[in-house]
């Protein structure tokens, strides 16, 4: 896929407007069902933004098995149908009123995705919608424009998700025509996805640490990434060049770094990681057997199995365009939806006034 971002009838105009923009103190919830992870946000408004006050998240490994069967299992929907009741309730206990709901690639590769969706809204009472890589690339990085430096001149932000990753690319220099060149790519394979591809047992999936078969990962992921960027601009100079990282195993990365024994997101979201830390932390986990890794209080006995794909997905794109450095972003999709509800979009926020107009 190669999206012009900069295209104004593509830039935040296929998020569906707010029937009308939400008042001082009223609560606004936004809710992401991804492939590995179910997540809420609750905010307030407060002086024309949002003040996030309440939040869930739980991983429900709604894709699981679906690189092999191309179905939700009934169990992976039966795990994700109760995390959605527990939502449900802490929304309606917050008297939000105005809620977006979104799910992404487990549902849009799934035969029985929208079979799904339907049965939420019968059960659950929360309608969902499906989607597009586009759209979901555009939300990710309007929730990810504060972290953006204002000096950057051209923007790589990547989302690795569960089921699938999106890299976009963002020249905020202006052209001639005043517009700035905007790409996206959404690759499918994410962290469930990939781990499944590679691995058919847990023996299989604990061998994936091992130097070959992490080759082999990358090497399939860099093959997808050289396929859908073959025409995006290479890194031809260090400056001016911004990396974001929005995804667990970013997060995870630079809580290894931080030498944190309890997740902290106020040391973590910002910060700037070299990839010479990426590397060693990487290393780090490589000396963990699957039980330390479980037993690690920012990694967890849902994601230890998980992490060495994120871990390979992120190398092939560090291949493809060798930064020095990223910074890490623990937000994205539901801080962007929560935008789309205070009417934000991404076309109004693409040039900050700091950056200089050639």
């Amino acid at each position: 896929m190669d999206t012009l971002l900069a295209d104004p009838k593509r830039i935040g105009d296929s998020s569906p407007p707010p029937s009308r923009l939400p008042a001082q103190n009223e609560r606004l919830a936004a809710l992401d069902l991804g492939t590995n992870n179910c997540r809420l946000l609750v905010a307030e408004v407060r002086n024309g933004d949002f003040v996030v006050i309440d939040s869930f998240s739980r991983i429900v490994r709604l894709g699981e098995g679906l690189a092999h069967s191309d179905r939700l299992s009934s169990a992976a929907m039966s795990r994700t149908i109760a995390a959605l009741k527990v939502c449900a309730r802490i929304i309606e206990r917050n008297r939000a009123t105005h809620v977006r709901c979104v799910t992404t690639e487990a549902c849009r590769r799934a035969v029985n995705g929208a079979a799904f969706i339907s049965r939420v809204q019968g059960t659950v009472g929360l309608s969902f919608e499906i989607l597009d890589q586009d759209e979901e690339a555009r939300l990710a990085m309007l929730g990810c424009l504060p972290l953006v430096d204002s000096r950057a001149e051209r923007l790589l932000m990547l989302d690795i998700g569960g089921g699938s990753s999106e890299v976009m690319y963002l020249d905020r220099r202006a052209s001639a025509d005043g517009r700035q060149q905007g790409l996206t790519a959404s690759l499918p394979v994410g962290v469930v996805t990939l781990s499944e591809t590679h691995a058919q047992s847990p023996a299989e999936m604990a061998g994936l640490w091992q130097p070959a078969a992490f080759e082999r990962m990358v090497a399939d992921v860099a093959m997808r990434l050289d396929q859908a960027t073959a025409s995006w601009p290479d890194l031809d100079e260090a400056e001016g060049w911004q990396m974001l990282g929005t995804s667990g195993t970013v997060t995870t990365l630079a809580a290894l770094h931080l030498g944190l024994k309890r997740y902290d997101r106020r040391r973590v979201d910002g910060m700037w990681l070299s990839f010479a830390a990426i590397d060693k932390a990487a290393a780090e986990l490589r000396d963990l057997d699957d039980h330390a890794r479980a037993l690690h209080p920012c990694i967890g006995q849902g994601r230890a199995d998980l992490v060495v794909a994120g871990c390979a997905i992120l190398e092939a794109i560090r291949r493809r365009w060798p930064v020095m450095s990223l910074r890490v972003a623990d937000r994205g999709l539901r801080e962007g939806i929560l935008g789309t509800l205070m009417g934000q979009n991404l076309q109004s926020a693409l040039l900050p006034s700091g950056v200089a107009v050639r």
